[in-house]
This record gives structure tokens, C-alpha cells and sequence, in this order.
């Protein structure tokens, strides 16, 4: 087992270790480790103790974790283990009370919830012969939000939720701008359900139309680009709403007869079909290396047996899952999607000495996912046939191509906490900086890091030294420090110093080789224009990226990373 970095046992005795009813902990890492391995094998029959094995080895080592909720709840009693679901929502109390009540099992159980609210009929709208009328969309957010406001997941956090609302919407305007009020709707992240239509209309400065869903008529035309000008503008003053690309999303939507993709996964990266859940896992980069002859390259082999087990995990949990409705439980089995994803790339860079800010960065981005999507994939059909397709198969897109055992295999997670845990770079982001702060967290507890990296090659240089280190835990970054190389401070070039068009473009490189879809956040200097963002924007669309996300640094009051001097509040 790895040695564990104390922000990680930090993380994992305030939520994932078990507590006896006092609230004492009564398991260590290692146990924790084993509890979850033992029980995602023991669906293996003969093989289990095998398995069991090499699944502790796995995680143990942190080659690769799954989502949170497996981490805490695999083994226990109802034992919840999926991060992602979509609920439907119609145009009816009865509707739209019973998803908030799922909504709230679902938190309860360490989950998060997406929902598309664009059937509900718009704010005013006449609701019966008694000429009462409807409260809106943005209103019933309000109520979810509250709701979730007091449920945590698992008993650990606060809920999180994706609300999206469609841009033909006649409560549009309204659902941009609800979270101006940074204080409003907290425990939702919003994106804008933009279609291909809508942004042929921004670009050719037409009109739009906003079309009542219980009636179907127009009810609103107005310019394309006045909407367009609301969402950036908003989108830079407080970072939503986000994008979700409707369209470009279902074009690979993998089983199309099931129904049209309206709704993500609270970040993003699963679209998921109503009741849908999908369990998610991230392979650590930074572990999948060898080092030979001075110098780091990566070690295709141990990467693919990597890929080939994490997927075996990851079906594993399908079957053994504790599931909160039978609907759920319906569409996840009958699909069996899952989410195979990365977290180190950042830190793989580093190693590999390749800023991220090049050309080779990109085509390694490009090479690497290829890989793990074709080894995934095989791994799915090797699954197929030892235990046989998905239900749903016949009618996917799979059905003339190869046999699955899963309809997606690949996302790209934010992986928050457990790149905590593995002690490396979130998902495909760029360092944050060098060092930072992580505040309102575990209870509002601070945490401070410091790359492990850069210290170390600061070291192997003859460059760390006291003055060097206060330098870095005042400004997060070496980018004015003389004494360092341009070559050297452009493998540590940190998030807010990498032009947007390269967090893009690593985007993009990812999302080729993605089935599901990539969720990462575009973090921007605080001197970004909103010119900036409507390029990043509609860039993102043209790149065929299934959503978008901008940060503009300082947008938000309870920012979680702050590249603040580490000892006092200034800039934070």
C-alpha cells in the first residue's frame, strides 16, 4: 500500500472511513481499502479471492480509484455505489415533487442528480380552468436547491445537482441570470442547453425564438445575440451558467432509440437518460511511468493492465450495486454504462518534462486516450463474452460493430477529493499553482499543498532554498523568479498563466477519445473580458466539446482553490 499524504488521511477519516455510532473511527486506510476490494469481488464466483487481490493492489496503490461513493459505502449495508444520475422532471406537481424527493434519497446516499427542466411550462404560464398561474422553472430550482440544501451526500456533503434549462426556453432570460445573486441557488451548477440551431443564429446575428412547452407556440422572438451577450456576461461575473451542447451530444449518443440525451451528471461529464445512473473511476496518471535511463516515460504495459481491471471493477459494481429505485436500477442495468476516466495528467507532463502549453502535450493528450479508449473498449468486449452483452445492446450503436458489455466506458471527471487522496493533479487540469490553499472544506478545515514536483526538482537543481519557498507560498508560482529557466517555469506554468486556447485544445485532444463527454473548468485570470469568454464559448462549440465551463478567478466568494500566501488572507 502507498504511503498516504496527510491531506489525504485528513480527507478520508472526515468522510470515508467508518464510524462506529459515536463517531469514532473504528477503520484505517488499509481497511478501507480491503472492505471495498473485498466486496467488488465477490461477485467473481471462483475468482474471487483473485480478484480481491489485485483489486486492493489497484486502489491500494492508488493506480486508480473509483468514485466516492464506492470508497465509502462498497461493503456497508445498502451500500450505494454510483456518483452520477439524471431524474426526469414534466410539467406536474406530482412529477416534480417525486424527483425532488429521489433527488433527495439519491444525496442522502452519496450521489449527485442532473435534471433538465425545459418541459415545465414558463413562470405565469395559466396551470388550470381556475386561471392560477405556474411559478416557473427558476422557481422550482429555488425549492430543489433548499431541499438540497439540508440533505447531505452520504451523510459527508452537501448535495450537488446539474439544472439545465434548454435555450428555447420562455424562462431563458431568467435561468441565465439566477445565479447573479451569488448567494442564489447554491448547490446547482447551471448550464444553458444550447443547440447547433442557436448558434448558427448567434453567428449570423438572427432572430430566436422562445417556444412554450405545454403549447408549443412562440411566445418570445428576440435577437440570438442579446441572448448570447447575457450568457457571457453572466458566465463572467459569476462563472454560470456553463454550456451543455445538446446536439453534439446526441450525435454520439450510444443508444438512440432509448431516447434523446437531455441531461448531464452535476459536472457534466456523463449525459445519462432519465433514471440513469453511471459509476465513475480514474486511473492516476503519475503511476503509469517507468523510469529508464535518466529520464520518465510511459509504461504502456502497466497502463493497460490498469485499463483492464479498473473496467472489471467498474462492472463489478453494476451488478453488486445497492440501488435507490427499481426505475433506476432498470435503465442502469440495461445499459451498464460506466465512466473510465484519468487524474495526474498534469503531473505526468511535469515528469515527462513536457509543457503543457505545446504541441506535444496535445498529441501525447491525443495518443494516450486512444489508448485507454481501445483498451477499455477490448476490455468491455472480453466482458461480453464472459458474461454476456448489455441488454440494451441491439439497440445501440455498438450492435454492428463489436459486442459490449457496457454502452460507454470512458469520462473525464473532475476527480475533486480522490486526486486529494492519490496525492496528484486533477483530471486533465493544469497545476492550480504551485502551492495553494483548499478552503471550506471538511468542515470549513483549510488545506495546504505544495507541489511535490516542483520541490523536487528545485532540489535535484540546487535551487530550494528558504527564500525560494516563501516566494512560491506567497505567489503560487515561479513565473518571476530570474534565477529559475524559461524552460523550467514552462513545465510548471500554472492554470492562470496557460492561455484558455490551450485548456481548450486539451479539452478537445481528450474529448476525441472520450465516449461520454469531459468535464473541465477553464480557469481565467481575473483581467479576462467578456470578449474572452464569448471566444471560449463558441470555440468550445466548434471544437465539438460536449460542454463548457469558465472560472474566471475571484468571481465567487467561497472560491474551494486560492493561490494565496499560505500564512495570512491576502488575495483570498
Amino acid at each position: 500500500m502507498n504511503t498516504l499524504s496527510n491531506n489525504a488521511i485528513q480527507i478520508l477519516k472526515d468522510r470515508y472511513l467508518i464510524k462506529d455510532k459515536e463517531g469514532k473511527l473504528i477503520e484505517t486506510p488499509e481497511q478501507m481499502f480491503r472492505r471495498v476490494a473485498k466486496f467488488v469481488a465477490s461477485c467473481e464466483n471462483e475468482k474471487s479471492t483473485f480478484y480481491e487481490r489485485n483489486f486492493y493492489s489497484l486502489i491500494s496503490n492508488l493506480k486508480f480509484l473509483p468514485n466516492s461513493p464506492t470508497l465509502i459505502n462498497a461493503g456497508c449495508k445498502n451500500g450505494q455505489l454510483s456518483a452520477c444520475f439524471a431524474l426526469p422532471i414534466t410539467d406536474s406537481l406530482d412529477s416534480i415533487f417525486t424527483s425532488l424527493k429521489n433527488a433527495a434519497l439519491i444525496h442522502q446516499s452519496g450521489g449527485g442528480t442532473g435534471f433538465n427542466f425545459s418541459k415545465l411550462r414558463p413562470k405565469n404560464d395559466l396551470v388550470s380552468s381556475k386561471s392560477s398561474t405556474s411559478s416557473g422553472p427558476v422557481a422550482f430550482m429555488k425549492i430543489y436547491d433548499t431541499a438540497t440544501k439540508y440533505v447531505k451526500q452520504g451523510g459527508k456533503r452537501r448535495g450537488a445537482n446539474m439544472g439545465i434549462l434548454n435555450i428555447d426556453h420562455p424562462d431563458i432570460e431568467e435561468f441565465i441570470s439566477s445565479k447573479s445573486n451569488k448567494k442564489s441557488i447554491e448547490n446547482f451548477n447551471i448550464s444553458v442547453g444550447i443547440t447547433d440551431a442557436f448558434m448558427n443564429a448567434v453567428n449570423n446575428d438572427l432572430d430566436w425564438q422562445l417556444i412554450n412547452p405545454r403549447t408549443k407556440k412562440v411566445v418570445k422572438t428576440l435577437a440570438a445575440q442579446s441572448l448570447w451577450k447575457l450568457i457571457v456576461k453572466k458566465a463572467w461575473r459569476t462563472g454560470d451558467p456553463g454550456l451543455v451542447f445538446l446536439d453534439t451530444i446526441n450525435k454520439s449518443n450510444p443508444t438512440p432509440n432509448l431516447g434523446r440525451l437531455e441531461t448531464t451528471n452535476p459536472c457534466g461529464e456523463v449525459p445519462l437518460l432519465d433514471y440513469e445512473s453511471c459509476n465513475l473511476g480514474s486511473i492516476n496518471l503519475s503511476k503509469m511511468i517507468v523510469y529508464k535511463a535518466n529520464h520518465y516515460s510511459i509504461d504502456w504495459d502497466t497502463l493497460s493492465k490498469t485499463i483492464h481491471l479498473a473496467i472489471r471493477f467498474l462492472d463489478n459494481i453494476i451488478t453488486l450495486n445497492h440501488y435507490i429505485l427499481p426505475k433506476i436500477k432498470a435503465i442502469t442495468t440495461s445499459n451498464r454504462k460506466i465512466g473510465l476516466g484519468v487524474m495526474g495528467w498534469a503531473e505526468l507532463l511535469i515528469l515527462l518534462e513536457i509543457p503543457y502549453t505545446s504541441k506535444e502535450a496535445l498529441n501525447l493528450a491525443e495518443q494516450l486516450m486512444k489508448f485507454i479508449k481501445t483498451e477499455s473498449y477490448k476490455a468491455s468486449e472480453n466482458l461480453a463474452k464472459e458474461r454476456g452483452v448489455f441488454p440494451e445492446w441491439k439497440n445501440s450503436i455498438h450492435v454492428h460493430k463489436t459486442q459490449m458489455r457496457n454502452a460507454t466506458c470512458n469520462s473525464i471527471a473532475p476527480t475533486g477529493t480522490i486526486s486529494v487522496i492519490a496525492d496528484t493533479s486533477y483530471s486533465i487540469e493544469p497545476l492550480f499553482a504551485l502551492a495553494y490553499k483548499r478552503v471550506g472544506i471538511l468542515n470549513n478545515q483549510t488545506q495546504t499543498e505544495i507541489n511535490k514536483l516542483f520541490v523536487k526538482k528545485m532540489k535535484q537543481l540546487s535551487l530550494w532554498n528558504l527564500e525560494l519557498e516563501n516566494t512560491v507560498l506567497k505567489a503560487g508560482s515561479i513565473k518571476n523568479i530570474d534565477s529559475i529557466s524559461e524552460a523550467i517555469k514552462a513545465i510548471f506554468k500554472t492554470s492562470l498563466e496557460i492561455p484558455w486556447q490551450y485548456h481548450l485544445l486539451h479539452q478537445q485532444a481528450f474529448q476525441k477519445y472520450t465516449d461520454n463527454a469531459v468535464s473541465k473548468t477553464i480557469n481565467l485570470p481575473r483581467n479576462t473580458t467578456k470578449e474572452d469568454v464569448s471566444k471560449i464559448y463558441k470555440t468550445a462549440w466548434e471544437y465539438k466539446l460536449k460542454g463548457i465551463t469558465i472560472y474566471r478567478y475571484g468571481s465567487k466568494s467561497n472560491q474551494v482553490l486560492q493561490k494565496c500566501h499560505l500564512n495570512s488572507i491576502e488575495d483570498c
